[in-house]
């Protein structure tokens, strides 16, 4: 694992996911790995009334039903859609559910404007073609196929990014749960026909931003359940997430740092302030271009630890902070950096005399940055 970039998640926790198959003795659906309580567990974590001789970490930080209405989904013949704004964790949710339950969560579509029907069915391999004709073997599967055949999850990612005829595609896939292949003739046998086997299903995300960008059909709106993440709001769980994810990559590349729980807190609230700021404006040009997500925290507390290990004393600082925070969400010139020193100036700079603490610091190395990309 330490010689990949990023390793998927039924990697990254194969000795966890391992140890938790060969306890588990519940009833499992068609060809899971783990029975539906032991992939909530995997996700959201073990407690001390589960009796288990081991820890386990609490991966996926949200609400517990919405896990357990994502695992009932992939139980049924329907495809479950995790919908909610960029950076909510919807894409880890999946890689979870899918690792959990196939033990592979890499079968994955990645919806764009130039997602083709053949991404998600089926292309061929041009030379076989040439040389032996069309047949299974010159045929290439999709991630989406390799799943029917394999009983496994499929995932597709950014759903509604992708054209209405490739969204179409999927309907007859959900529905009848086999793919045709034409091109193979239309004899008495099988080798025409691509059937799903017992397991499969598709985890599809989309995003609430994109709505009007390819809507979803009523036919294929009716073949998945929607499950909603909203944005994390609550302080606690938001700080328990950016944690999380800090210390994974303070352990990737080695780094012996602690995060001050006051600087934590600088974070949490500056986002909270500019959240709330975005949401009182009375127009686009007034509102910062980044989502605000929780990602986006993580990132800009990412840059900071980085800069401060690498280019610094080896520590995090309020300034770091703040010049990664105004770097990281300056998206427009000069508009962004508008709204940033508004904000320093008429929220910051009053806490700052106010409260005193890490803020002083912090409303120094944002004025600094903001002059500096002036």
């Amino acid at each position: 694992m330490s010689d990949l970039l990023r390793a998927p998640a039924e990697i990254k926790y194969a000795e966890e996911l391992d140890w938790l198959e060969s306890i588990d003795d519940s009833p499992k659906p068609f060809s899971w790995r783990l029975s539906p309580k032991m992939v909530r567990l995997f996700i959201l974590g073990s407690e001390r009334a589960d009796g288990l001789d081991r820890q386990v970490s609490q991966k996926w930080f949200g609400d517990r039903s919405f896990v357990e209405r994502s695992i009932v989904t992939l139980a049924s013949d329907r495809g479950l859609l995790l919908i909610g704004d960029p950076g909510t964790g919807k894409s880890w949710l999946a890689e979870l559910l899918s690792a959990a339950i196939s033990r592979n969560s890499t079968l994955v579509v990645q919806g764009t404007a130039g997602t083709t029907e053949d991404h998600i069915k089926y292309s061929w391999n041009v030379s076989m073609v040439i040389a032996k004709g069309q047949s299974r073997e010159s045929m290439i599967p999709s991630p989406i196929m390799t799943a029917m055949e394999a009983g496994s999850i499929g995932r597709f990612e950014e759903l509604t990014r992708s054209t209405s005829d490739v969204q179409d595609a999927l309907i007859s896939i959900l529905s009848e749960k086999y793919i045709s292949v034409p091109e193979l003739g239309s004899g008495d046998g099988d080798d025409n026909i691509v059937f799903a086997k017992p397991g499969f299903s598709i985890i599809a995300t989309a995003n609430s931003r994109d709505r009007g960008v390819n809507d979803l059909s009523s036919a294929l709106k009716r073949r998945f359940n929607f499950v909603r993440i909203p944005v994390v709001t609550n302080k606690k769980s938001e700080a328990e997430i950016v944690r999380f994810r800090t210390e994974e990559l303070l352990r990737r590349h080695s780094i012996d740092l602690d995060v001050p729980p006051t600087l934590l807190d600088v974070l949490l609230q500056s986002f909270a302030d500019l959240r709330a700021s975005a949401a009182a404006a009375g127009s686009d040009d007034e509102k910062l271009e980044s989502a605000l997500s929780t990602a986006e925290q993580i990132g800009v507390l990412e840059d900071a630890v980085l800069h401060g290990d690498f280019f610094g004393e080896r520590t995090l600082t309020a300034r770091a902070l703040a010049s990664s925070l105004v770097g990281s969400l300056t998206r427009r010139e000069p508009e962004d950096l508008a709204i940033l020193n508004k904000y320093l100036h008429g929220v910051v700079e009053p806490r700052s005399k106010e409260e005193g603490g890490s803020w002083p610091e912090f409303l120094e190395g944002g004025r600094d940055a903001i002059a500096t990309l002036s």
